[in-house]
């Protein structure tokens, strides 16, 4: 594998750990100091915000991708299919925000939070001016990695500065929002560099719409996942149910994302092989993401499994405590998770087949739906998170039946061999770390840094194949 994608996988995974490293590194603070109730409202806020959102995204981003990484070689097509496809962004962009303050102004249940939703929707604009897609079509992930961590550091002193009590949660909301989309008004200066992309009404929409659509689909069945389950519990349960539920939900996200971070590396290239049907080209770069997905994968699933009560109270405090056991359960949700968005991201979206996604959306997001308004009002916060599980489940099968089999696959044996047994050793580290330690910040510092470096041994001394290639280890040197 080139050296370009290895330097992209690092850094479009630094760049998704610092969107995360903030509240992660926050979250104790904020938890305290707002309560549950208060970060309740906020996340509560933020899930209407991210279904008008829905509206004005689509499937634009990674549709964008797939067609200009197609296109890029030609300035001139490019510059019409990014300009084409811009526009269109921004027309959905106006047409979601007037479906906000419609919904604002005569949903009365929504009137207490009016204020902190309109400040959370500012990402929407910033998302579509800063028009990210064009940074991963031209795979410039060192400067978004390096944009991005800047606005974290300054978010991070913002946040120590102005949130200080129960009261400042309209603060946070502001801090929360420089720090996630903030970045994107310097893309709107820093990206012509890659051609002149300017709005326009001439679009053809006989090419755009379909794809979009479809897209589109996907887009929500995903959006369902993440927030369906919120928005649900904090009208049957409350506030305080979401506080702590959202707990589970960060670590699970923080996790899915950063892990997932490979898939948005290959997405360029990967939709130009299939646009030139290099099938062997196409396995070489999925063997990539499938080994980069397992051998972190497997790992953070052990561990978080192993230490889900110290990781939730230190990142939160004992008064969540009970996001305990949903958190086990959304660790099966993010197996399917992982490798369904493989799948799907990989392979079947860039090989323009968005219909398989938009059926695998369309049920998932039903039986999702369905579930959580019949168990929630019983079951509560596991009842949410299973219902994750089970429609991601839904998801994996789907997708699975309908892989392309052109793309070959290495023998799952030297795929998981190593991965599974670096994390039946980070299992035996953790038991014998907690026997010994009995100060939760110090299982977790101890555990995790043992751990990766058992894991790492492993991984050398079973040769696997992947960590050797990304070390640049010669097989030979070692046994």
């Amino acid at each position: 594998m080139g050296a370009n994608i290895k330097n992209n996988s690092i850094f479009n995974f630094i760049k998704t750990f610092s969107q995360f490293i903030f509240p992660l590194i926050t979250f104790p603070y904020i938890s305290r100091v707002l309560g549950a109730e208060s970060i309740g409202k906020y996340n509560f806020s933020n899930s209407v915000v991210s279904y008008v959102s829905m509206i004005a995204t689509l499937g634009i981003s990674s549709y964008a991708v797939r067609e200009c990484s197609k296109v890029k070689q030609n300035r001139t097509e490019y510059e019409k299919t990014a300009s084409e496809i811009f526009s269109i962004n921004i027309i959905t962009t106006v047409i979601a925000y007037i479906i906000l303050f419609l919904l604002l102004s005569f949903s009365e249940s929504l009137h207490s939070y009016n204020k902190l939703i309109i400040i959370l929707s500012t990402t929407i604009i910033f998302n579509t001016f800063g028009a990210e897609w064009i940074n991963n079509v031209h795979e410039d992930f060192k400067f978004i990695t390096i944009r991005s961590i800047s606005f974290q550091i300054l978010a991070f002193v913002l946040m120590l500065l102005f949130v200080r009590n129960q009261s400042d949660y309209i603060n946070y909301a502001w801090i929360s929002l420089l720090s996630t989309s903030g970045a994107n008004l310097i893309n709107v200066f820093y990206r012509r560099k890659y051609g002149k992309i300017r709005f326009t009404f001439n679009i053809n929409l006989k090419v755009h719409f379909k794809p979009i659509v479809y897209l589109f689909a996907i887009y929500i069945s995903q959006q369902i996942y993440v927030n369906s389950d919120i928005t649900i519990l904090g009208l049957y349960k409350g506030d305080t149910a979401v506080g702590i539920y959202s707990t589970s939900v960060k670590i699970y996200n923080i996790v899915n994302a950063m892990i997932c971070s490979i898939c948005m590396v290959v997405i360029p290239q990967i939709s130009y092989l299939f646009e030139k049907k290099e099938y062997n080209s196409i396995s070489k770069l999925f063997n990539y993401a499938l080994n980069f997905i397992v051998v972190l994968g497997l790992p953070a699933i052990t561990g978080i499994n192993m230490l889900c009560p110290e990781i939730i109270s230190c990142l939160a405090g004992n008064e969540y405590l009970a996001a305990t056991s949903s958190l086990h359960i959304l660790t099966i949700a993010l197996i399917f998770s992982l490798l369904g968005g493989l799948i799907g991201n990989v392979t079947i979206i860039p090989a323009g087949r968005e219909k398989i996604c938009f059926f695998q959306g369309i049920v998932a997001a039903t039986i999702n739906i369905l579930f959580n308004m019949v168990l929630i009002p019983s079951f509560g916060i596991n009842a949410a998170a299973s219902t994750t599980a089970i429609a991601e489940g839904v998801s994996f099968v789907i997708l699975a039946i309908n892989f392309d089999k052109r793309i070959r696959i290495k023998s799952s044996k030297k795929i998981l061999f190593g991965p599974l047994l670096g994390s039946l050793l980070i299992i035996c580290v953790i038991l014998i770390t907690r026997y010994l330690i009995h100060n939760s910040i110090l299982v977790i510092l101890v555990s995790v840094t043992m751990s990766m470096i058992i894991y790492l041994i492993v991984q050398i001394l079973v040769k696997n194949e992947f960590v050797y290639e990304f070390l640049k280890i010669e097989r030979n040197k070692i046994g």
